[in-house]
C-alpha cells in the first residue's frame, strides 16, 4: 500500500497504554502509525509497565515515554498540561476494565486520567478484557457514560483470549486500528475543505525555496531559505480546495498531498516556469521564493581552481519574477512576501507599491524563533490601497497556523468589493 507520509507530519498521537495482555499489540500500533507519518508519544500506566517496558516503546516512538503525573523534567513539572495541548488525538489501546471507570467517574489519580480531563483533543478507547468484564453491568454503564461524553469507543473482537475464555474483549489488530486513524484524519481534512473551501476552484501558482545561481560545475550562490513556509502554504492551499502548482527551488521538503510540484533550480528557470505556468491559466500567484538578487555574468564552464588569495566573480542582476508577473496584461492575484532583517514593515509596504502587488506578508528573518529553518512563523500582512483592507499581524505560530490565516486573508482579498479608483 502507498501513501504520502507528509499528510501526517504535523499530527500528533498520544498512544495510551494501560495494564492488559493487549499491550504488546501497542508496540506493533506503535511503528504503525509511525509508518503513516504520524507523531506519537506514548503514555503509560503502572499496570501497563508490569506487561511492557517504556523502553519498548521510547524506541519505537522516537520519544521518551510518560508515566509519572508530575514530571519534575517537564515544563513547570505539569506534564500532563504540556501532553494535553499537544495532542490532536488520544488513543487509549488497550483501555482497561479500570481505566475505562476512571475516565466515566471523572478521576484523577494518575497521569493517564489527568490527561483525559486536560485534553481538548478527540479521545478514543479500544478496550481489551476477559470477555465476563466486558459483559459486566457495571463496564457497559461506564462505557455508555463516555460515549455521551464524545469518547469514541472502538468495539473489541470476538476470539480465544489468554485466559482461556472466548467472547467479545480482544484488542483489534494494530493495523486495523492504525488503518482507522488515518481514515479518521484523511476524513477530517476533506470535511475542512467542504466546509471552508476557501479557494475553490481556483488555480494557485506558488515559488517556494531559494535558487542556486552556478559559479562553476561545482559552486553556487544561495541563501538559508529552506521553503517550509511555502510548501506549507502550498497544503493549505490544497485543503482548501485549490488546484496547487508548487514551483520548488532546491530543497529537501516531501511534496505536500495532492500538489503538483516542479522543481526549478535558478531565477531564470524559475521565471521561465512561472510565465508558462501564467499561459496555462494562474488565479493566484503566491511568490515565497528567496530568489537570488544577482547571477554570475559568465558561468565557468570548468570548476574554477584555487590560485591566489582573491577570486573576482562579475554579478549581474537577476529578474524580479514576482515583479515581472505583476505586470502582464492578464495578470492573477499577486502576493508576495519580504523577508527582511530591518525596517521590516517600511520596506514590505514600498515593495507592496513599488511591485505592484495585491497583498504582501513580511516577516523578520533576524529573529532566530522564526527564522529560515525554523518551524514557526510571525507576520504582517498588507494589501493594495484599492482594497481598503486594514493589515493584519498574524502572530507567532507553526507554519502550518500561519499559512491557513494567509489563505483566509487572500479569500477575504479576492471576495472584497474594491471602490474604483
Amino acid at each position: 500500500m502507498s501513501f504520502d507520509l507528509s499528510v501526517f507530519s504535523n499530527k500528533n498521537i498520544i498512544l495510551a497504554v494501560t495494564g492488559g495482555i493487549a499491550a504488546y499489540k501497542s508496540a506493533i500500533l506503535v511503528r504503525r502509525l509511525k509508518d503513516y507519518g504520524f507523531n506519537v508519544r506514548v503514555v503509560m500506566t503502572h499496570g501497563a509497565q508490569a506487561f511492557i517496558t517504556p523502553l519498548t516503546f521510547q524506541a519505537l516512538s522516537g520519544n521518551p515515554v510518560h508515566t509519572e503525573l508530575l514530571d519534575p523534567e517537564a515544563e513547570a513539572g505539569m506534564g500532563h498540561i504540556e501532553l494535553a495541548r499537544w495532542a490532536d488525538l488520544v488513543l487509549v489501546a488497550p483501555a482497561s476494565c479500570d481505566t475505562i471507570a476512571k475516565f466515566a467517574a471523572g478521576l484523577a489519580d494518575d497521569l493517564l486520567s489527568t490527561l483525559y480531563l486536560a485534553t481538548k483533543a478527540p479521545v478514543w478507547v479500544a478496550p481489551a478484557m476477559n470477555q465476563q468484564m466486558w459483559a459486566a453491568k457495571p463496564t457497559q454503564r461506564n462505557l455508555n457514560t463516555l460515549v455521551e461524553d464524545g469518547v469514541h469507543v472502538i468495539m473489541p473482537e470476538a476470539g480465544s483470549q489468554a485466559c482461556g475464555d472466548v467472547g467479545l474483549g480482544r484488542m483489534p489488530e494494530p493495523e486495523d486500528l492504525a488503518e482507522q486513524v488515518k481514515n479518521y484524519f484523511h476524513q477530517a481534512q476533506r470535511a475542512i475543505a467542504e466546509k471552508f473551501g476557501l479557494l475553490a476552484g481556483k488555480r494557485v501558482v506558488i515559488t517556494a525555496g531559494p535558487t542556486r545561481e552556478a559559479i562553476d560545475p561545482v559552486r553556487y550562490i544561495s541563501n538559508h531559505s529552506t521553503g517550509k513556509m511555502g510548501f506549507a502554504i502550498a497544503a493549505a492551499c490544497y485543503s482548501a480546495g485549490a488546484k496547487v502548482t508548487l514551483l520548488a527551488g532546491p530543497v529537501s521538503l516531501d511534496t505536500p498531498n495532492g500538489v503538483r510540484r516542479i522543481n526549478v533550480s535558478s531565477a531564470i528557470k524559475m521565471l521561465d516556469e512561472s510565465m508558462h505556468q501564467l499561459e496555462e491559466g494562474c488565479d493566484v500567484f503566491i511568490a515565497t521564493a528567496a530568489v537570488a538578487d544577482y547571477r554570475v555574468a559568465e558561468v565557468a564552464e570548468h570548476k574554477i581552481k584555487k590560485a591566489g588569495d582573491e577570486l573576482n566573480v562579475s554579478l549581474v542582476k537577476n529578474p524580479d519574477i514576482v515583479a515581472t508577473i505583476a505586470q502582464q496584461s492578464k495578470r492573477p492575484f499577486m502576493v508576495g512576501f519580504a523577508a527582511e532583517t530591518r525596517n521590516v514593515e517600511e520596506y514590505a509596504a514600498g515593495k507592496l507599491v513599488a511591485k505592484k502587488l495585491d497583498m504582501i506578508a513580511c516577516n523578520d528573518v533576524s529573529r532566530a524563533d522564526i527564522g529560515f529553518a525554523s518551524d514557526q512563523n510571525a507576520m504582517t500582512v498588507f494589501f493594495a490601497e484599492q482594497y481598503q483592507m486594514e493589515k493584519r499581524d498574524l502572530e507567532k505560530a507553526s507554519k502550518q497556523e500561519i499559512a491557513q490565516q494567509l489563505v483566509e486573508a487572500i479569500h477575504d482579498a479576492l471576495h472584497h468589493e474594491i471602490e474604483p479608483v
